[in-house]
């Protein structure tokens, strides 16, 4: 009879390290907070990988009761500084939960954003945007063009349906749509630099209503599609790698949208 050593699956550390080799530390904003949120032992194995764009309690309690051993979300876990951990308060929760089970937790946020391959190239593959590239101060956002000029309320539909969201919220300052500036999540911090950019319309996952209002004096379009809806792709860009870095491991993509239209 054949016999077959088993080859084991990375670490949890091993596996951090190789995944920040694809999504540097370096590419994370000074303001923010991620890396390695949680983990009770390093040279742990990881055999079973949940991937989320938030740590949600549901999540965490999904992780715990279908054994798995990592955790990597978009969000961070914890993303302003704690003082106490303490049953009482939810963050602090859910990070006992997690250490009671040895369940790890990586969160990629800025970096993955920034990276190739990310939240906003991936945002930018969804549109429809060609000759693509970076822009604003820290390289985070993207714009492009599209193949045709568009109609807004045409454009805005089709990205409604593209991305899965509930509802899509548009400023028209009357323009048609060729040029296009991007920002998954909360963007409402880079309209100027979208205009600046010379884009003719702009669309995040988040944009104030002031920013919205003040679309048509500023000249620019402002397309909102949803927080969530605009970063839940990145979960398949994760996956991948983590499929590509670690094959045996099992990958499950969990839905962590807690937010509902009616």
């Amino acid at each position: 009879m054949l016999s077959y050593e088993r080859i084991p699956n990375m670490t949890v550390k091993q596996l951090y390290d190789k995944l920040c080799e694809q999504i540097p530390e370096s590419l994370s904003c000074d303001w923010d907070n991620d890396g390695i949120m949680c983990a009770t032992d390093g040279t742990a194995e990881v055999n079973n990988v949940l991937i989320s764009l938030d740590v949600t309690e549901e999540v965490v309690d999904y992780a715990i009761s279908r054994n798995f051993d990592l955790i990597i979300s978009h969000h961070p876990l914890i993303f302003k500084p704690i003082s106490k951990v303490t049953e009482d308060n939810h963050v602090s929760r859910k990070i006992i939960k997690l250490i009671t089970n040895n369940v790890a937790v990586f969160s990629f946020h800025t970096r993955a954003d920034k990276v190739t391959g990310g939240v906003n190239d991936l945002l930018a593959d969804y549109i429809g945007l060609v000759d693509v590239c970076s822009f604003g101060e820290d390289g985070l956002g993207r714009i492009g063009t599209l193949p045709d000029e568009r109609e807004l309320e045409n454009f805005a539909e089709d990205i409604k349906m593209q991305l899965g969201a509930d509802s899509v919220r548009y400023a028209d300052a009357y323009n048609n749509v060729k040029r296009v500036a991007l920002v998954g999540g909360d963007g409402k911090d880079y309209v100027r630099d979208a205009i600046a950019a010379g884009a003719d319309t702009y669309v995040s996952g988040r944009l104030s209503y002031n920013v919205m209002e003040e679309a048509a004096e500023m000249g620019i379009n402002l397309i909102e599609a949803g927080h969530y809806f605009t970063e839940f792709p990145v979960t398949s860009f994760f996956s991948t790698l983590v499929s590509s870095l670690d094959g045996n491991a099992y990958i499950e993509i969990a839905d962590s949208n807690m937010i509902r239209a009616v």
